[in-house]
């Protein structure tokens, strides 16, 4: 079923409230005015507060990256899948630790793709 095309202006979280940024490698193809944004796109978290028990404390584990496993089957942007709203990802710490997958708060609503 089709989805909305995420842009670098959709506001993304990771699961524990950290706000995702978007860098797009695509440098032409815009919705919304934005640039669309695609799998191999850098996805970097910031402000995640997880933190994980150790013995008596606990150790900061904190969301960094974004990766994107299930995106866009027919839409391509300089022939790099899109990311859509529906899209699977898992958000990773520094350690590659997955740490549960990321949400879509707010995106564009005029362009759908499969």
């Amino acid at each position: 079923m089709a989805a909305f095309v995420l842009h670098v202006g959709a506001t993304i979280m990771c699961p524990h409230a950290g706000s995702v940024t978007a860098n797009a490698s695509n440098t032409r193809v815009k919705v919304g005015g934005q640039l669309v944004v695609t799998q191999n796109d850098l996805f970097t978290v910031g402000g995640c507060p997880f933190q994980v028990p150790v013995g008596a404390g606990t150790k900061p584990q904190p969301c960094v990256k974004v990766q994107w496993l299930k995106v866009a089957l027919r839409v391509k942007v300089g022939g790099q899948f899109v990311v859509l709203q529906d899209s699977n990802g898992i958000c990773q710490s520094a350690e590659q630790i997955p740490q549960g997958p990321p949400n879509v708060a707010q995106q564009q609503v005029r362009v759908k793709g499969t």
